[in-house]
């Protein structure tokens, strides 16, 4: 019983939440429920494209955090299997990776047997680094020496230095046992928690902002409220501002393993960014709803089949579409995805650009504006702890 004690007080303790936290909680609770309920409503034709996006825009954020620099378009190709993407081998391999990690996480959401442990965690960690698997930094192990996090504007001073390497199994063995246990916090806050656990530990040579990101997302993912790609938070800390946010409040907690402190602060930030994500959801569905009935109209008006309302759909919220999108969108043969296409090209609705396999379409002169104007409405978002 003693061991157990001391066991616990090695991580972050739970924090006990005022009363501004249970109010932020039940909205992001409420917003959830009504999402929900949107994307069962939904048309799935309608939502799929937009589960591809946010899956898209989670791995672009969470490896931009980490300098990975792939716009959420390419990540989108990508992801899709398209070869013909204008980014380096070191991003590709980057972003292919994660998207590997990231696939198996969403499946594990309903698992009814699932258990976490170190092994699980250590495999999920090869996915992620075995192609940048050495003897110096090994893939799919715990680490075997100091790490240290520097800081952004200058490589030489470290904000952070992680525990002991020989601590390591120890502390992880910890926090996978917390992490099968269910302590009776609400699931989001037991995410949030888990993210600073694992961040703060840092078991691995490389890719522990990335793991913890993950390891917090499958656990939103297995609360069961919403799909996985509806419920991560990385979308929302890669913007720049909120990624600055993001690194204020790990360094808050110290420049050293200190476990035995109050991280009310690192939960109403994670607080934040649920509210703030779901609010950008939502409207990203209604948005891209709204949009697919304008173009559906219009197509009817100019007496186009329904099936190009997916490419102009694509154009009008991504900012382009390739043939191999639309045809696989669409189910098309090679033949007739090409002929739809040319012929949007030839009515200006789409505009080329590139030649034979790299080729992709944008907006052209003659595409709808109501359905672009809609589109482009940029979103207001609410701060939930200033109403």
């Amino acid at each position: 019983m003693i061991t157990s004690i001391y066991l616990w007080w090695v991580l972050f303790p739970t924090p006990a939440l005022n009363t501004e936290d249970r109010r932020v909680l039940e909205e992001i609770d409420a917003l959830r429920d009504s999402l929900r309920l949107q994307v069962r409503s939904t048309p799935t034709k309608w939502t799929e494209g937009l589960r591809k996006f946010l899956t898209a825009d989670a791995v672009a954020a969470s490896n931009s955090i980490e300098g990975f620099k792939v716009s959420t378009v390419d990540v989108e190709d990508l992801l899709v299997g398209e070869r013909d993407v204008d980014v380096s081998e070191e991003d590709r391999d980057e972003t292919l990776a994660y998207q590997r990690m990231m696939t198996y996480i969403q499946t594990l959401h309903d698992v009814t047997d699932f258990r976490y442990g170190v092994e699980f965690l250590n495999a999920l960690h090869w996915i992620l680094q075995g192609h940048r698997h050495t003897p110096r930094k090994p893939a799919g192990r715990w680490r075997r020496g100091p790490v240290y996090v520097t800081d952004a504007r200058d490589p030489s001073i470290a904000v952070y230095t992680a525990p002991d390497a020989e601590d390591v199994p120890a502390l992880m063995g910890e926090l996978v046992e917390w992490l099968n246990v269910d302590d009776g916090s609400h699931p989001l806050v037991r995410a949030a928690l888990a993210h600073l656990h694992l961040v703060s530990i840092h078991p691995w040579a490389d890719g522990n902002g990335r793991m913890s990101r993950s390891l917090q997302t499958l656990m939103i993912a297995r609360e069961g409220g919403l799909a996985p790609e509806f419920s991560s938070i990385e979308a929302w800390l890669g913007r720049p501002g909120n990624t600055w946010e993001y690194y204020r409040e790990l360094q808050r907690r110290g420049a050293t393993y200190l476990p035995d402190q109050d991280v009310s602060d690192w939960v109403r930030f994670n607080l934040t960014a649920y509210h703030q994500q779901a609010q950008t959801v939502r409207s990203r569905l209604d948005r891209s709803s709204r949009v697919w009935v304008l173009l559906g109209e219009f197509a009817e008006e100019r007496g186009l089949e329904q099936r190009v309302v997916s490419a102009l759909h694509d154009v009008a919220m991504s900012g382009r579409v390739r043939r191999t999108r639309y045809e696989r969108a669409e189910d098309l043969g090679l033949q007739r995805a090409q002929r739809d296409l040319r012929e949007l090209v030839t009515a200006g609705f789409l505009k080329p650009v590139g030649r034979t396999r790299a080729r992709f379409y944008t907006v052209g002169p003659a595409f709808p504006a109501a359905a672009l104007d809609e589109a482009r409405t940029p979103l207001t978002l609410t701060d939930p702890y200033r109403p």
